[in-house]
């Protein structure tokens, strides 16, 4: 073996054993993964079996058949890809933090062992642009950060490891929007994430998604809509087959490639004597009656976003219709709203996943409407007079839907 034939053994990308498994072809390997089917596609039976595997060039695909339509799916539902889902997923979002076509492409070569070419990822980029709409931000984006700054990423042993990531580039465009500039007190908490948080705290305080806490649900609403947030989870997780990665996954696309997630796990605290002041000054109703106040309580938010002049917090949800996380995300924002001295009606909180996406206003829970509006007078011609019309109570007539 000559000098040359040494060093490209030597530079050449190592491959896991996970990707040796399964290896299809002369020299390829198995990158693709995809995620368990949950029903099939074509009639939402849940009555199926695994039906063998079909071999790709770079992956190996479960078939699965169904029972009651006879018909055999696969859990992907992008078709006629030579490369796979979880390779696309990655090269866009590469692209989308400002490397050039070629570069991009050398980085997945060097990840995947696979060179897509610069045609193909660029003809990827303009098929997906609809969905990844970060694409309208990307060159002035490039113009503020180099490539390997516009996210910064920060692993915190907060009980576990937690994996934070902020989006510079997106942080200061969205800033630009006249109705998010009063939000600067947001950016700079979220620089401050890596240097002045106080780590302790995560190690003695109780978890905000742990609490018993039950706030008064009386007066608010909870809304069902469709988000665009639906689409990107079932996007990405059609390529993650390990259910621990799923939230990982959505967290680092959304953060590429959509307009609005600015961070993503952000730590969040609220101490004893911030729920005293949200009580005592600010007129909120945070425990029932009796209740003790925690001294500290630590949380992780999975997503934040700033769009339609409000902060969103955003919490992935599997089987979201079937949770209701209310008290969890309601902490998270007065935690947040303490923290960066924002107002709580400045925010909204949501959870969601690939099919549902609820979302309500945390001031709601908070913050009850205890006075009646004065009565109404109403002039009636026909008689000369007016007569006072009586508003009823506003708090009767708002219920959690």
């Amino acid at each position: 073996m000559n000098i040359f034939n040494k060093i490209k053994k030597m530079i050449r990308p190592a491959v896991s054993a996970s990707q040796q498994k399964g290896n299809v072809g002369s020299g390829a390997v198995n990158i693709g993964e995809s995620k368990i089917a949950d029903f099939c596609p074509y009639c939402n039976s849940k009555d199926f079996m695994k039906r063998g595997m079909r071999k790709k060039k770079l992956e190996l695909v479960q078939l699965y058949l169904c029972r009651n339509c006879k018909r055999t799916f696969t859990a992907q539902f992008i078709k006629g890809k030579h490369y796979p889902t979880k390779l696309i997923i990655d090269a866009i979002s590469i692209y989308n933090l400002g490397y050039g076509l070629e570069e991009t492409c050398r980085l997945i070569n060097q990840r995947y062992g696979v060179n897509p070419g610069a045609a193909t990822l660029n003809g990827w980029y303009v098929e997906y642009a609809p969905l990844c709409r970060y694409s309208r931000l990307r060159q002035f984006g490039m113009k503020m950060f180099k490539p390997e700054n516009v996210v910064e990423e920060v692993t915190m042993a907060h009980r576990q490891l937690y994996r934070y990531r902020f989006h510079r580039a997106k942080m200061e465009l969205v800033l630009q929007d006249f109705k998010h500039h009063r939000f600067e007190s947001l950016k700079h908490y979220l620089e401050a994430v890596a240097s002045e948080t106080p780590h302790q705290y995560f190690q003695e305080g109780g978890r905000m998604s742990e609490v018993k806490t039950k706030f008064n649900k009386a007066q608010m609403i909870v809304r069902s809509k469709k988000n665009y947030a639906n689409r990107l989870a079932e996007f990405v997780l059609q390529a993650v087959k390990d259910n621990k990665q799923r939230h990982e996954a959505l967290q680092k696309f959304m953060l590429a490639n959509d307009s609005v997630t600015v961070a993503t796990e952000v730590p969040v605290y609220i101490r004893r004597e911030d729920i005293g002041h949200m009580e005592n000054d600010l007129g909120f109703e945070v425990l029932n009656e009796g209740e003790e106040i925690p001294r500290l309580l630590t949380g992780h938010i999975d997503l934040i976003q700033v769009r339609n002049g409000q902060v969103h917090i955003l919490d992935f949800k599997p089987n979201a219709a079937k949770e209701k996380p209310i008290e969890q995300l309601t902490w998270y924002a007065l935690a947040l709203s303490r923290l960066t001295g924002l107002r709580l009606y400045e925010f909204k909180c949501a959870w969601f996943d690939g099919k549902d996406y609820f979302e309500f206003y945390p001031l709601h829970v908070v913050k009850k409407i205890t006075h009646r509006l004065k009565n109404k007078k109403v002039f009636l011609k026909s008689r000369g007079t007016s007569i006072e019309i009586p508003n009823e109570d506003l708090g009767r007539k708002v219920k959690v839907v």
